[in-house]
């Protein structure tokens, strides 16, 4: 299987879905938009993931490859291929599809609790998650639910978390991909993010606990192997 990504700042890669790429004999390439790197013919790839990043959607004036970003989102979901955004991506993605993105009433930065919907339980790609999950978040923005998703995710502080569209697109506003690593990067290059707030965590309380990122990265192992099954609804 051909997995490509869009990356757009060097510090938040694909952590932990390259190291289960690897293990599943699928390929990677990738296009760095902070390296003005072009983007395939969506008609080369099997899927699509969309990382995160420090900026907004509608930030196009400041980077302008977020137009043509967009626009091969869109080709991608048109093209039937499986698509995946993660924070920013998943931004993207509900934008493409006529969900209005907007400044969340509270910033999430840090280990916050998200629960699953009724609707979590009838869906392949999340029913073999937990109810109540623990995962790291980093956003200041959210998205409205897009028109025809299913709503499988909710924080005390944000009221949408996840969706899933049409059985392959998925979007995560949180981070399942995250390692120690990848999180100490963030924190290095967004710290001025680090406020008082009520989800904002201090970097030594994000950065405690392996345990925490082996069970993160479990669950973003389960979603990528339901997604790959081809059975995910």
């Amino acid at each position: 299987m051909k997995i490509h990504y869009l990356q757009h700042v060097p510090f938040e890669g694909l952590a932990s879905i390259e190291s289960w790429a690897i293990s599943q004999n699928h390929s990677l390439s990738a296009t760095r938009f902070h390296s003005n790197e072009p983007l395939p013919s969506v008609k080369d790839i099997d899927w699509l993931i969309v990382m995160g990043g420090p900026m907004n959607i509608y930030e196009d004036d400041k980077y302008p490859w977020l137009t043509e970003e967009k626009r091969f989102i869109e080709q991608a979901i048109k093209q039937n291929k499986t698509v995946i955004g993660i924070c920013l991506g998943s931004q993207l993605i509900a934008n493409v599809l006529g969900a209005k993105i907007y400044q969340a009433q509270h910033k999430e930065i840090g280990w916050f609790p998200i629960q699953m919907t009724d609707m979590a339980k009838d869906s392949a790609v999340f029913n073999s998650l937990p109810q109540r999950l623990t995962v790291f978040h980093w956003h200041g923005d959210t998205f409205d639910l897009p028109e025809s998703a299913t709503r499988l995710a909710y924080s005390e502080g944000c009221q949408n978390q996840a969706f899933v569209y049409n059985q392959k697109v998925l979007g995560l506003q949180f981070h399942l991909e995250s390692t120690k690593d990848s999180v100490q990067q963030i924190i290095e290059n967004c710290a001025d993010e680090l406020v008082e707030g009520r989800y904002i965590q201090k970097p030594e309380e994000m950065l405690l606990g392996d345990g925490d990122f082996d069970t993160l990265n479990n669950a973003m192992s389960r979603i990528l192997n339901n997604l790959s099954s081809g059975s995910a609804a």
